[in-house]
């Protein structure tokens, strides 16, 4: 049963930690969105496609932000409770540590929650539709192939421009090169052409133009004129439109049990054992924050040096921890030790902390029970 004391601590870490998280994120997002723009510019892609792609990158920089924004809302409550001399209040009360600590663990556990779910659902999902949707915009032919005003050279010795395009798929200006066969020139010239798709074949149907034949080493050039004629794009796409999924992006299902072809050398076996330990362990990090966080300043500090120097402390250590645990999870990949050591360590972490709430305590002697409001 929550008091009203838990509630009204459970109100202002909640609002904290959704302020911290929006804010973070966001900024975050906006600096990772204009890596994306080439999607924009080169790529001739839609904003829509723009905002779907780096919007699917939320849940990702979520997660990273998630364990650190609510270490920030319980420090930023504890000091504030400690500032207008509530905690002291609640230690006279007659308040545990358990007590206190009681609204933090509710928030952390939905927290934990939240990011086990993004961790090994959401962004996983997330991962293999921005990697479909950037496969098929690379093997479009459309955007890589015929792209306006400018001479596309391929290793086929096809050479392809474009004047202009059109609405649609249709395009204006054609001119074709084609040197793929040995001892004759080919080029094509059309007013018009549109692609179509048959199958997995696409063509360029051009309209109302001619086709210039000459063999090497003669100076005859013979001339047709067609009024449609239809040109084989698929040598021209070069990329695969299947698109092949890495450890990162593969479900928790295929990560315990990886298909044969998937660990066929142990490098591969190891990055699939580290990304499956390093989305098991997300969720444990926000718990070891905020018990990181409470070890601090969960007890009546009276005077400002103190809180300063004991916020200092707790940020120094949620950094060693997040990088010992990035740390272990690369070693994880190599060495197959690495996953118990990781384990060992964010416990051996979360017991320490609990050590020094439990071990030095934070009230003053029990005068009467904290009353249920």
């Amino acid at each position: 049963m929550l008091t009203a004391l838990d509630r009204y601590i459970i109100r202002m870490t909640g609002a904290s930690f959704l302020t911290s998280l929006f804010a973070t994120t966001a900024v975050v997002w906006v600096t990772q969105s204009l890596r994306q723009i080439d999607l924009l510019t080169s790529k001739g892609q839609s904003l829509w496609t723009f905002l779907l792609v780096t919007t699917l990158g939320l849940p990702s920089l979520a997660l990273v932000v998630a364990p650190v924004a609510l270490f920030g809302a319980v420090m930023w409550v504890l000091n504030r409770l400690n500032s207008d001399s509530e905690l002291a209040a609640m230690s006279a009360a007659g308040a545990t540590p358990l007590q206190l600590m009681r609204p933090f663990i509710v928030v952390t556990v939905v927290v934990a929650i939240a990011t086990g779910v993004l961790s090994t659902s959401a962004i996983p999902a997330s991962l293999r539709a921005v990697r479909e949707i950037v496969t098929a915009i690379r093997a479009d032919v459309i955007v890589n192939v015929l792209r306006p005003g400018a001479f596309s050279t391929f290793s086929q010795g096809i050479t392809v421009h474009v004047r202009a395009s059109g609405a649609g798929n249709s395009l204006v200006g054609m001119l074709i090169e084609d040197d793929s066969e040995p001892g004759q020139n080919l080029v094509y010239t059309a007013e018009r052409g549109r692609v179509v798709q048959a199958g997995d074949t696409s063509y360029i149907v051009l309209e109302n133009g001619a086709l210039q034949r000459k063999a090497s080493g003669s100076d005859d050039v013979s001339i047709v004129v067609f009024e449609s004629y239809a040109f084989d794009l698929s040598p021209l796409a070069s990329q695969s439109a299947t698109a092949s999924f890495r450890p990162r992006e593969q479900t928790v299902q295929n990560l315990l049990n990886p298909p044969a072809e998937a660990v066929d050398t142990s490098g591969k076996r190891g990055r699939i054992r580290a990304e499956l330990h390093d989305r098991l362990t997300n969720p444990i990090y926000p718990v070891v924050f905020m018990l990181i966080a409470f070890a601090a300043l969960g007890r009546t500090r009276s005077n400002r040096q103190g809180r300063i120097s004991a916020t200092l402390a707790a940020v120094a250590a949620i950094v060693a921890v997040r990088v010992a645990g990035l740390g272990l999870i690369n070693l994880a990949s190599s060495a197959a030790w690495a996953v118990p050591a990781l384990y060992a360590f964010l416990f051996l972490t979360g017991a320490a902390a609990l050590a020094l709430i439990f071990g030095r305590g934070i009230s003053l002697p029990r005068r009467r029970s904290l009353q249920q409001a």
